[in-house]
């Protein structure tokens, strides 16, 4: 699903032309084309160098430009990218990278020297790279970060977990989402990619926070409704009985999505509240979330 490194050099210029100062720009034409002379050097200070030339406001893409990096790399969602972010990443493809090795040798030692900033804007790269299989250690390595910005930089608006995560990689990924009290909805790939697996694990989650006194975020029930048993029953009892509006629509959701031979006792004790959801055409993204607070470590 990669681009052509040419198609996405091309477009990251197109979007900054327009969006710097003639200082800044002038100043960033000259660090691409000392990149793209092969001076690694400039590679590197460049990208180092980015946060103090550069503004660091939102790219704040129109629907137009959007749409180009969907058609440019199938996934891509710069939504939320800022101008120094977008800039590090257009310096990194100046580069005269060649193979894999060179690919993964250069992200190996940027990532050795980021701050936060630069980690955020290489790991929302990963979807653009090329040999997209060879970065799959970076990715999940990247993950176990405690920093929620970096982890939210792979996990959210961001292809490549999808693409290329294993199961357990991925339902970790997920758990560990909620787990620092962030949330699924930017997931790409969070419907198609759920498995029985990650059901149980939030299951379980869920049953840890109750028994801890805390609250279980509602969008929680969205990977595990497809999966949902004879066994699940006081689970979905006791969400379809909240006084929560948005649990008990998460509840309906989940119960709407299991197999239509399960748990037939609880559908008819909740008829009504599955009948409110239906007409209202409710979904998933239609929950107004509150911030859960994160799991004590």
């Amino acid at each position: 699903m990669n681009a052509p490194p040419d198609e996405i050099r091309r477009t990251l210029a197109e979007w900054l032309e327009s969006r710097l100062t003639p200082p800044a720009s002038d100043w960033l034409a000259e660090r691409r084309r000392l990149v793209g002379e092969g001076d690694s050097k400039a590679l590197f200070l460049g990208i180092g160098l980015i946060g103090r030339k550069l503004p660091k406001d939102d790219l704040a893409l129109s629907r137009d430009e959007l749409r180009r990096a969907a058609e440019v790399r199938p996934g891509w969602d710069p939504t939320r990218w800022s101008v120094d972010q977008a800039a590090r990443l257009l310096l990194l493809f100046e580069a005269p990278l060649r193979d894999e090795a060179a690919w993964t040798g250069a992200l190996d030692a940027l990532f050795a020297a980021a701050d936060v900033g630069e980690q955020i804007a290489l790991y929302q790269g990963l979807p653009l790279y090329p040999f997209p299989e060879a970065h799959r250690f970076r990715a999940t390595d990247g993950l176990r970060t405690n920093i929620k910005g970096v982890f939210e930089a792979i996990a959210h608006r961001n292809p490549y977990m999808a693409e290329q995560a294993s199961d357990d990689s991925w339902n970790q990924m997920v758990l560990k989402t909620l787990f620092i009290g962030s949330t699924l909805r930017p997931i790409v790939g969070l419907d198609q990619r759920a498995n029985p697996a990650l059901a149980q694990m939030l299951i379980d989650y869920a049953h840890e926070r109750w028994a801890a006194g805390r609250a279980v975020t509602p969008e929680l029930w969205r990977c595990v409704g497809s999966f949902l048993s004879h066994g699940h029953a006081a689970e979905m009892e006791r969400i379809l009985s909240s006084a929560d509006v948005n649990e008990r629509t998460a509840g309906a959701l989940a119960l709407s999505a299991a197999p239509s031979d399960v748990l037939s006792p609880t559908r008819e004790k909740f008829a009504a509240e599955l009948n409110r959801v239906s007409m209202a055409g409710l979904e998933w993204d239609s929950l107004a979330l509150e911030p859960i607070a994160p799991a004590k470590s």
